[in-house]
């Protein structure tokens, strides 16, 4: 849905953007006048936020509902976007979901779908977008991992091994694209307000019960000006940072255990 003439400006695709921080960095992009294409599954949430960026700023907002968890979705994206004559300067691979608890007592269906969010679908949408990238020799990617990527997650065992998959794939191909005029950002935030802790049906865990977050729009911030310079990781926080770090000079036995300790539900 097309909520303003366009400007000729740079475009912008940020997946999960109806919410948290999709949400937010959809406001920074449009503030320095990016336009946008915002794909989530709520319609009604997407043209709201379109309304509202696209008065505010005067800018082109284009909204597509989309599952994309769905095997093949990120086809079907890159099809209806060229169906509409747009191309992608920059692409924000937002979209995500996590679950608690054992492997073997979860939904495996549910694991998969996760698997194919996390992984399947960023991997396709930044192999069917870069090549455009490349050949007009500018544009960006953001994947958002995590610091869940920088160990093994007892009790989000398939979630962290997603986020370790989207940061080693980020850095690879920052590496591979060095000196095209296109780069690739790993955002790495710590847990942080929205509404993904409820969705994950983990706001009981030791991890995030009782303690004060940063904002969506804090981590937006930080993540949007590591995109903006080029960064091929980027971790939401100095705290967050050594956190991080730390888990490469102890036994990988022990960092499993620890992140099992804070995982779990607080009594």
């Amino acid at each position: 849905m097309t909520h303003a003439p366009a400007p000729t400006h740079q475009t912008a695709l940020i997946t999960g953007a109806s919410g948290g921080l999709g949400l937010e960095l959809a406001g920074l992009f449009a503030r320095d006048g990016y336009n946008l294409i915002l794909v989530a599954r709520s319609a009604d949430k997407l043209r709201a936020l379109a309304t509202e960026l696209s008065s505010r700023h005067s800018i082109l907002v284009e909204t597509l509902s989309s599952d994309l968890s769905a095997i093949g979705a990120g086809q079907k994206l890159v099809k209806d976007l060229s169906a509409r004559g747009l191309s992608v300067d920059v692409l924000v691979n937002n979209a995500g979901f996590a679950d608690f608890g054992k492997f073997h007592q979860a939904p495996l269906e549910k694991q998969l779908n996760m698997v194919d969010l996390n992984i399947r679908t960023l991997t396709e949408l930044s192999g069917l977008l870069l090549p455009g990238m490349v050949a007009r020799g500018r544009g960006k990617i953001m994947n958002i991992s995590s610091t869940a990527a920088f160990q093994p997650g007892p009790l989000m065992a398939v979630y962290y091994a997603s986020k370790a998959y989207v940061l080693f794939f980020s850095e690879a191909i920052a590496n591979e694209l060095e000196g095209s005029g296109v780069s690739v950002t790993a955002f790495c935030p710590g847990a942080f307000e929205s509404g993904f802790q409820a969705r994950a049906e983990m706001e009981d865990s030791k991890l995030i019960k009782g303690k004060k977050l940063p904002s969506s729009s804090e981590m937006a911030q930080i993540g949007y000006a590591a995109l903006m310079k080029g960064q091929a990781v980027s971790i939401g926080g100095r705290g967050n940072y050594f956190q991080a770090q730390s888990v490469r000079f102890l036994p990988r036995a022990t960092v499993t255990r620890l992140v099992r300790s804070i995982s779990e539900r607080g009594h």
